[in-house]
């Protein structure tokens, strides 16, 4: 099995249960090893690891700040742009 780095989910109320229940067993399952939840209204960004075989969350940002967030971590990304 081919394994796929990374999952980026808008994270929008309606489907919130959704995205972080079904959704992110399906990614799993397929071979995504990891997925961000970027949530504009809180300003904050979730890094979640998919590999163990369950989901958990290795990284939370909020706010402006300025992060290297994986599997990206070399690459620095200011959490502003994704708000305005």
């Amino acid at each position: 099995m081919t394994v796929k780095p990374l999952k980026k989910e808008i994270v929008s109320p309606a489907t919130e249960t959704i995205d972080r229940g079904q959704k992110l067993r399906i990614y799993s399952r397929e071979g995504v090893a990891s997925a961000w939840f970027v949530d504009p209204l809180r300003q904050s960004l979730e890094v979640l690891s998919l590999e163990t075989g369950g989901v958990v969350q290795i990284e939370a940002h909020h706010g402006s700040v300025r992060v290297g967030a994986r599997p990206f971590a070399a690459i620095e990304l200011e959490l502003r742009g994704l708000w305005s």
